[in-house]
C-alpha cells in the first residue's frame, strides 16, 4: 500500500518542490495542508485547507483528527519552526516526521547555536557582540533565526546599524563582517545511518527574495566545500535532505552562512539529474535503504512565477479546434494536449471539430494525435461550428474569434481562447 504523507504547510516553495518531486511516485500519496491558503491549493489535488497554525492551541487536536480521518502515515514538514512544533509532538501523533531529528533542527534554525557548534571546525564570517566591537562598514545584521534574507540587511555606517537595531525589537540580530563575493548552496543528502550519500555544490548566480532563482553546478572550492559537508555531517548528525550555504569574503576565501535541516526549492538542479531530496527522504524515513545515481550532464536552473487556475465552471464536453490551436506553426500544442488528458482523466468528452482542408487521418496521424478524441466532427461544408455543438455543458477552444463569437453569444457557452489559457 502507498505510505500517506501530509505535506505542512504544503504552499511553501519547499512544500511545492516536494510536489513536484514526488506527485507521479507509486509509493507515496501527498496530501497538502495549509493554514493559510496559498498557491499550494492549486497544486495539490488533495488539499486540506484552514488548519490551525502551528503555534495556535487548537492545532494538535485539529492535526490528530486530520490524522486520523486521512489516515496519515507521516508528515513532512517545510518549514523549520513547523519541524520543531512537530517533533514536540510526535508522540501524540503517533506518526513519523521526516526529515533530522528535533536536536538538528533547533540547532541548525539558530544561526548563533549553528555558528558556536562549528566554531574551530569551519571558516565563519567574522561577528561582533557589540557596534563598539566593529573597525569597518558596512556590516551585515540579520536575525538569529529566520530564513530567505527575511530581516537582513546592510549597514553602512554605525547610525544605519543603530537604527536597524533599534527596530529589531525583541528579535536578536547578528552583526557580521559584510560578505560580498560569490554565493554558494551545498545541497546534501544523509541517511539514516549517519552516512552523507551526496553532496552537490551549486552557485546562486541570482537571487529574488533570498531564493537562487537561477542556479548552476560548480566546482570552485569543491574540495573544501566536500570536507565542510563532511563536518557538518558529524557534528549535527542531519538525516535526508539538508543544505547549508556559503559566501565569499574579501580575502577570496569563503565562509559558511548557514545550514537547514531541510530540502532547498532550488535543490531542484539536482532532481533533474537524478538526486531527487524529498523522495529520498521519504524511502529514509520509512526505514528503506537508498542508491543514487546522478547524471553527467551540465543543468542550469532558472525559476520564475508561474500560473495556475481554477475556474467556477462546469462542464462535460470539450470541444477543440486543430490548425493553428492544436497544431501551431507545424508543432504540437503541448500544453493544449495537457489540458487535454487531464480533461480525459476527469471523464470529459473530447470532440475535435476543425474546418482542416488536407488529408485529416493523415494529418492526425503524422502528429500523433489520433487517440485523443471521442468524437471528430469535420467541417466541410461551410456551417458554423455552432452548428455541431450540441452538448449542454462544454468549453470550446479556438483560436478564431469568427467562430468563438455565434458560440457565446447564442449558445451561451464558456469560449476558452487559445491565448486565453495556454
Amino acid at each position: 500500500m502507498k505510505k500517506r504523507i501530509l505535506v505542512f504547510p504544503c504552499g511553501s516553495e519547499i512544500g511545492l518542490e516536494i510536489h513536484q518531486s514526488m506527485q507521479h511516485s507509486t509509493h507515496f500519496d501527498l496530501i497538502g495542508a495549509s493554514s493559510v491558503d496559498d498557491h499550494g491549493r492549486f497544486v495539490y489535488e488533495d488539499y486540506i485547507g484552514g488548519v490551525p497554525m502551528h503555534t495556535d492551541v487548537s492545532f494538535t487536536v485539529a492535526l490528530k483528527e486530520i490524522i486520523r480521518t486521512r489516515q496519515i502515515d507521516a508528515i513532512y514538514p517545510t518549514m523549520d519552526a513547523v519541524a520543531e512544533t512537530l517533533h514536540n509532538l510526535a508522540t501524540k501523533l503517533g506518526v513519523i516526521v521526516i526529515g533530522s531529528s528535533k536536536e538538528t533542527t533547533v540547532i541548525c534554525a539558530d544561526k548563533r547555536k549553528t555558528y558556536t557548534a562549528l566554531h574551530g571546525h569551519i571558516p565563519l564570517a567574522r561577528s561582533y557582540s557589540s557596534l563598539d566591537e566593529v573597525e569597518q562598514y558596512p556590516v551585515f545584521l540579520k536575525p538569529t533565526i529566520g530564513y530567505g534574507a527575511r530581516g537582513a540587511a546592510k549597514a553602512n555606517n554605525r547610525r544605519h546599524a543603530e537604527l536597524l537595531l533599534e527596530t529589531a525589537g525583541n528579535q536578536d540580530l547578528l552583526i557580521q563582517e559584510c560578505l560580498t563575493g560569490m554565493e554558494w548552496t551545498i545541497d546534501c543528502f544523509s541517511d539514516r545511518h549517519g552516512k552523507l550519500r551526496f553532496h552537490g555544490v551549486r552557485s546562486r548566480n541570482r537571487v529574488s527574495n533570498g531564493i537562487s532563482v537561477n542556479t548552476t553546478e560548480c566546482d570552485r572550492h569543491a574540495q573544501e566545500f566536500a570536507q565542510w559537508a563532511d563536518t557538518i555531517n558529524n557534528i549535527f548528525k542531519p538525516r535526508g535532505a539538508w543544505f547549508f550555504q556559503a559566501k565569499q569574503a574579501v580575502d577570496g576565501q569563503p565562509r559558511l552562512l548557514e545550514i537547514a535541516a531541510r530540502l532547498a526549492g532550488s535543490s531542484a538542479l539536482f532532481r533533474i539529474k537524478g538526486v531527487n531530496f524529498a523522495l529520498l527522504s521519504c524511502f529514509d524515513a520509512f526505514g528503506q535503504d537508498v542508491e543514487i545515481l546522478v547524471n553527467d550532464f551540465n543543468v542550469e536552473l532558472d525559476r520564475a512565477l508561474c500560473n495556475r487556475y481554477k475556474l467556477d465552471i462546469e462542464y462535460t464536453h470539450v470541444y477543440v479546434d486543430l490548425d493553428d490551436c492544436l497544431i501551431v506553426n507545424g508543432k504540437v500544442n503541448y500544453e493544449l494536449v495537457a489540458f487535454l488528458y487531464k480533461a480525459i482523466d476527469e471523464g470529459k468528452h473530447i470532440c475535435l471539430i476543425t474546418r482542416h482542408r488536407g488529408n485529416l487521418k493523415e494529418t492526425l496521424n503524422k502528429y500523433r494525435l489520433t487517440q485523443i478524441f471521442d468524437e471528430i466532427v469535420h467541417v466541410t461544408d461551410g456551417r458554423p461550428k455552432s452548428a455541431f455543438i450540441i452538448a449542454e455543458k462544454a468549453v470550446f477552444i479556438d483560436d478564431s474569434f469568427a467562430e468563438s463569437k455565434p458560440i457565446a453569444t447564442y449558445k451561451n457557452y464558456n469560449i476558452l481562447g487559445l491565448y486565453q489559457i495556454f
